[in-house]
């Protein structure tokens, strides 16, 4: 079922030992550096002080403070709490189909088992009072005597 295996010449030859060369690192050389010009020169300014002194330099341009964020027309927190109402609303809402649900399941459940229990009896009823099949009583059979109907015959 199985081919047999092939006789292979053994697959041994010479054997090449490679040593490991070490790794030259790389020669990191500086970037050059771009002078940049900015779009437009400052302009230079002096000022004389009244000692005398004359002090020179670029005039800076005034910080413009960050712009105020405008305040929403509803506070954040009043937000929250809506939403939180709503939240609660929907979680109530869904209580209350659980509770309608679970109340549902509980009467078809009983009617069920009413159900079961009117059948169940009337099949019962129907053995004991049906008088079809055999002449009523019972026989026993004890030791070659017959007690039938309450009566001991032998």
């Amino acid at each position: 079922m199985h081919p047999e295996p092939a006789r292979h010449a053994p697959a041994y030859g010479p054997v090449e030992v490679h040593q490991p060369a070490p790794i030259q690192p790389a020669i990191v050389q500086p970037a050059p550096l771009v002078a940049v010009q900015p779009g437009t020169v400052p302009s230079v300014t002096s000022i004389v002080l009244p000692d005398g002194r004359v002090v020179t330099g670029y005039a800076l341009s005034p910080m413009q403070p960050e712009p105020v964020a405008a305040k929403p027309v509803v506070s954040r927190a009043a937000v929250n709490i809506a939403l939180g109402g709503v939240g609660f609303l929907a979680v109530c809402g869904g209580l209350i189909l659980l509770t309608s649900f679970i109340a549902a399941l509980t009467a078809f459940i009983s009617q069920l088992i009413i159900l079961t229990a009117v059948i169940f009896g009337g099949w019962i009823a129907v053995q004991v009072f049906s008088t079809s099949g055999h002449k009523g009583g019972t026989t026993v059979n004890i030791r070659k005597a017959v007690i039938k109907r309450n009566r001991f015959y032998q």
